[in-house]
Order: C-alpha cells, then structure tokens, then sequence
C-alpha cells in the first residue's frame, strides 16, 4: 500500500464543482483517505496503488492551479488500510489556524531543503522550532529543537508572542511533519516583524525522503495522520500503534502494560475512562474480533 500526501495553497474558486470532479477521479482510481478543499488551497492524504495515485496527480496537474504538485510517497504495511474511505470536504480552511490576514499565497518563510536544513540546525544564531503537537514531539524530533508547547495549532500565535521573543530570536527556522503548518507559522511571523523565517521544505517527510543517510539528523520515528501512526528515516510504517479511546501513539512498553486494551484503553487514559465510555468501547472492541474472526472488516464503508 502507497500513501500519497500533498497541499497547495492557492486561490481556489468553484469549490463544489471541484469537490465533485475530485471525488469522482479518486473513485474510478480506488483511492481512499481524505481530501480538504477551501478558498485558500487543497490539502490531501491518499492511500492506494502507486500507479492510482501516480493517475490521480497527474490528472490533478492538468489544473493550472496544481500544477507540478509537491508530492510526498510513503509506505504502509501491507495488511494496513491507513484509510478506510475518502472523504472529500469543503472547510473554512485547509489548516484551522483562526488569524485573519494570514494570505499564505502571497508570502511565507524562505523554504529550505535538507542540506541547507542541516546547516541551519548548527547555526547558533537561529532557534530551531518544532510546530508540532506534543504527542508527535514524543515519537521524534530534531535535536536541540524548541517544543512549542502547544496542543492544537491554533495556539502557535500564543507561543510565539509570549515565548518567541522576536528581538532576541530574529531569526527562526520551522518544521513539520509535512510543510503545510510551518508555511502558515512563517507567514503570521512574518507579519508580526520576525526578520528572518526558514521552513523545511516538504517537512519531516521530504527530509527524510531526500537527506542522505549519513547526514540524517532525525531522531526517532515521525508521527502520521493516518493508521499506519508513525514511519521511520525510511518512510516505512513504524512501531507505533494508536489507541482507540483516546488517539495517543502506542510504544511496546504501553502495549505490554496490564493497563492496556486494545480498542478499549491505554496506560493513558485507563484512569480516566468512565464506566458508560468503557463498556461501549468493549462492546465496540468484541464486534472487531468476532468480525476478524470470520475474515472480515469491522470499520469501513462505502466512499463518501
């Protein structure tokens, strides 16, 4: 199975038409996953055959307006779905982040690719930040990187104002799992007076796509969206797994715990279940066994 991950923010109109031929060529190519349209762009997560996904871009490309689309393959392992039906939605935005005049289109950081990303890792002189949640911090990270500290992106405004001193900090390099939150990140810094902005090009994902591996500075796995959790430096699917009940990444250690179930609970949430939530998760858990007991699929559906 191939995972096929893109964006592009551009101006887009004819939003329902677009969302209708979209939907229609990701059928006729059995693509599954998740396609976000809205006014400022495209932002996509596909899983299928290559040669499908491979279609699909190149159909997509036809557009103007996606033209030579900045596409990042992966693997998943082959008994993993990673998505069980697509969705193709119209949002408010392709990347929540709640701040007005924010035109990613017209302006962003200076996007810099792996070697020059590793340069900027040794340079004193920049602060390197992860834009990432917490639990995706955890798998892996750049070493000497900040932690924002955040829960959601929509609190990276918060961070830089109270905790990124721009006069002390003036120059500021980003990452991400793919680009598409570093790209937003620049443009707000860039507004509010940060003199300098770096992003890696492509994100976590294209570095560890291109960078050599005897220059690879990633350590760790790197969290991804979808059920597959996690891919290593080679983009393969990783070792972690994810918990049903409360969507944290699973290690070993958490999956030996007495305190995990799967599909039900995790080390992490295990205090904190209430009763009716547990017992809906058991029974919901007892359906996806006894379904895999006669070879079948619990979850899943038709597209949509």
């Amino acid at each position: 199975m191939t995972v096929a991950a893109f964006y592009r923010f551009v101006r887009l109109d004819g939003l329902e038409e677009l969302r209708g031929r979209i939907a229609r060529l990701a059928r006729s190519l059995h693509l599954k996953g998740t396609v976000l349209l809205a006014e400022e762009g495209i932002n996509a997560t596909l899983s299928g055959a290559r040669d499908c996904l491979e279609a699909f871009v190149g159909e997509l490309e036809e557009d103007a307006r996606f033209g030579r689309l900045p596409v990042k393959y992966s693997s998943a392992a082959l008994d993993n779905p990673v998505f069980h039906r697509l969705k193709v939605r119209i949002k408010p935005e392709i990347l929540s982040f709640g701040q007005e005049g924010v035109d990613v289109a017209a302006r962003t950081g200076d996007p810099v690719d792996a070697r020059r990303w590793n340069g900027l890792l040794d340079d004193p002189g920049v602060t390197v930040v992860d834009v990432r949640n917490g639990y995706e911090i955890g798998l892996g990270a750049f070493p000497g990187a900040v932690d924002a500290g955040i829960g959601h992106f929509r609190d990276f405004p918060e961070f830089a104002r109270v905790k990124l001193d721009l006069e002390r900090n003036p120059r500021v390099a980003m990452y991400c799992t793919g680009g598409i939150r570093c790209e937003k990140a620049s443009a707000w810094l860039l507004n509010a007076g940060c003199r300098e902005v770096y992003q890696l090009d492509g994100g976590i994902l294209r570095y560890l796509e291109t960078v050599p591996a005897e220059e690879n500075r990633w350590e760790g796995e790197c969290f991804v969206f979808d059920q597959r959790v996690s891919v290593d430096a080679t983009l393969a699917q990783g070792s972690y797994r994810q918990c049903f009940a409360c969507r944290a990444p699973l290690s070993g250690a958490d999956m030996d715990s007495p305190h995990y179930r799967r599909g039900v609970h995790c080390p992490r949430c295990y205090d904190g279940l209430a009763g009716s939530r547990r017992e809906s998760l058991e029974e919901r858990q007892r359906q996806v066994e006894l379904a895999e007991a006669r070879g079948d699929r619990h979850i899943g559906g038709p597209v949509d």
